[in-house]
């Protein structure tokens, strides 16, 4: 199996917070989305491969082995089931970028408290 992140699965994906991971996550899981939307099949399947490989690091990540593990292996459940099938229903779609999204909103919140703890 290709390593699409090789830096990462050397050990910096741990280093970030859950929501680093899961905006990360999400934003593969968007051009996976893209790709499949305007059936490019060859662009898709490397998305959804990088997608799979961020998710999976996210899962093995020893800090989630609590509560947030099954959270993680039911939400890589549910995007292989929506993303394998040729019909979802819309809201699915949707449900799945609103979570990524607060992820995401939360992680630049995140480093931008960060970057200003610095300044100060």
């Amino acid at each position: 199996m290709t390593t699409y992140h090789p830096d990462l699965a050397n050990g910096r994906w741990f280093t970030m917070t859950l929501a680093a991971q899961l905006g990360n996550v999400g934003s593969e899981y968007e051009r996976a989305l893209r790709w499949k939307e305007r059936g490019d099949d060859v662009r898709f399947e490397h998305a959804f491969a990088r997608l799979l490989e961020l998710l999976d690091l996210t899962i093995v990540d020893p800090r989630w082995k609590n509560h947030r593990l099954k959270e993680l292996t039911r939400l890589r459940e549910v995007i292989c089931d929506e993303l394998s099938n040729e019909v979802r229903e819309f809201n699915d779609r949707n449900d799945l970028r609103n979570y990524f999204l607060y992820f995401g909103i939360l992680a630049r919140s995140e480093r931008d408290r960060a970057a200003d703890a610095l300044v100060v």
